[in-house]
């Protein structure tokens, strides 16, 4: 492992051409370890091309990766981003089998919360789990989640619709800004 301290960077909108393959080497590499927890995903989505088009920039999604040195070993993802009187986004986090037990989770997730608040001007964030996720329930909690339901079937996830459990932050209570 490297001496490199473990950092966690917003991607920016060279992230494509940047990221994209060692984005893909961390998902072949995770890709037994996430199986559980993640959609079935055609081959291409583990290549760098794959991961190229997934990484292009969205207007309602934001991205951070952790590194050590070069090496991606997580990524944490505020997609659907609503505006307007929503003010909304769901988040979703991975960090690499080597790495999880260490905060990261919880340390990506804070910092998310805050750039969307401070950044983007959010009044919530939303997050589901599988009921069987307890480690990222747990991440949650930290993060001062609370649950506020269970979506029945509600994503296909290794090949089969699996109930979550879903959670939010109210980030704030101000107006939103035109």
């Amino acid at each position: 492992m490297s001496t490199d301290p473990v950092r966690l960077e917003p991607d920016g909108p060279d992230a494509a051409a940047r990221l994209a393959e060692e984005v893909a080497r961390a998902l072949v590499r995770n890709r037994d370890h996430m199986r559980p927890w993640e959609p079935n995903r055609p081959e291409a989505y583990y290549t760098p091309e794959g991961q190229a088009a997934r990484l292009a920039p969205h207007p309602a999604t934001r991205r951070w990766h952790f590194t050590e040195g070069t090496r991606v070993i997580g990524g944490i993802t505020l997609s659907g981003i609503a505006l307007g009187p929503f003010r909304s986004g769901n988040l979703g986090y991975w960090i690499d089998a080597e790495y999880t037990g260490r905060g990261l989770a919880t340390r990506a997730v804070e910092e998310v919360c805050r750039a969307a608040r401070e950044d983007l001007g959010l009044h919530r964030v939303q997050a589901g789990t599988l009921i069987a996720n307890a480690a990222s329930q747990r991440v949650l909690a930290k993060c001062s989640f609370e649950l506020i339901g269970t979506a029945p079937r509600y994503l296909h996830i290794d090949g089969a619709w699996r109930d979550h459990r879903l959670f939010q932050r109210i980030l704030h209570d101000d107006p939103p800004t035109p």
